[in-house]
């Protein structure tokens, strides 16, 4: 069986450069914090779905990927691929960063539809997909999800890909959740807010504002006025697409602890929901606001900071179960 161009097979992407797939527009990166555009190279959240008929054995994924130096802490990270099917994981593969390789994953009998979690540290480059003893075909395109946010968004100390919230509640929703979360990042940039008003996409979550407490100190009343200008902007381009923001959840040291300006985490969610209430009753009818601190309690977090596995999958629940109450969801083919 002959290779299969990989871009019809590809989701979770947003823009490219090159052959690769990136989370920052490459013609406005000079626009962005260094860190921000440094994370945004890395595909977090890239999938490879597709259908396979009866009779497939196996699908084989030719890549190329950064292979770590000697002594590079990188180096001990597992470089794993995992097949999902029916919202349940079906076999991993482990194999090694390399210029050129190919990954064989086994697919149950029987067919269907399932998805490739890639791995995501040595920002591996799908260059071919092919069947082994069959025939596959991409899966059919669902809606797309914008999901910004910081670390947390990104899928920090969730012990997969597939483990962040954001594609577990993709998974559970049946969208297609487009991860635009930056370690580190999500401060209120404003030019980020102007790259998501010119991507495409059918339903966004902004899920920012813990950065805004210590790496790039913040007040209330700035953080206020950044979600105000940051969704008036987003607006532009997306004047009717259903927006759910979700302020911080809980950070046990920041909660109640005064950053260099004297604000704490708790008044700064405070500041960005009353932002959201106030974009509500200014007419914005499909602006959704999803509190932060209720989701998650201390045993949820991996590291005070972080959710674990757990902590995760509670946000994943949640922001679903929002979203369906809404009823703002998107619908296939729309």
């Amino acid at each position: 069986m002959s290779w299969l161009e990989p871009e019809p097979f590809l989701r979770g992407t947003a823009w490219r450069d090159g052959d690769r797939p990136v989370r920052a527009d490459p013609a406005d990166l000079e626009r962005l914090p260094w860190d921000t555009a440094e994370r945004a190279a890395l595909p977090i959240g890239v999938r490879v779905e597709f259908r396979a008929r009866p009779g497939t054995s196996a699908v084989e994924l030719r890549y190329r990927a950064a292979v770590p130096a000697a002594g590079d802490e990188l180096r001990a990270l597992r470089h794993v691929f995992a097949l999902w099917q029916d919202g349940r994981c079906v076999t991993e593969v482990f194999a090694e960063p390399a210029e050129e390789a190919t990954v064989r994953l086994r697919l149950p009998p029987g067919g269907g539809e399932f998805t490739v979690h890639l791995p995501e540290a040595q920002a591996p480059v799908i260059r071919g997909v092919r069947a082994v003893g069959g025939a596959l075909a991409p899966a059919a395109p669902r809606p797309r999800w914008l999901v910004h946010g910081d670390s947390i968004t990104e899928g920090w100390w969730s012990t997969r890909p597939a483990h962040s919230w954001p594609a577990a509640a993709g998974r559970a929703l049946g969208l297609d959740p487009v991860n635009l979360g930056y370690a580190g990042g999500a401060r209120g940039e404003l030019p980020l807010a102007e790259q998501l008003s010119r991507l495409p996409g059918e339903l966004i979550t902004l899920a920012f504002g813990t950065n805004c407490w210590d790496r790039a100190p913040a007040t209330p009343e700035w953080l206020h006025a950044t979600v105000l200008a940051y969704v008036r902007l987003i607006r532009r381009g997306h004047p009717r697409t259903p927006l759910l923001l979700v302020s911080p959840v809980l950070r046990p040291a920041a909660e109640h602890t005064r950053n260099a300006l004297g604000a704490t985490l708790t008044e700064l969610r405070r500041a960005m929901e009353r932002a959201g209430r106030e974009l509500a009753a200014r007419g914005d009818d499909r602006l959704l606001l999803l509190p932060g601190r209720p989701l998650l309690g201390p045993e949820h977090l991996a590291d005070g900071l972080h959710p674990n596995d757990e902590g995760h999958a509670r946000m994943a629940r949640s922001v679903a179960a929002a979203l369906r109450t809404a009823g703002v969801l998107p619908l296939p083919g729309r």
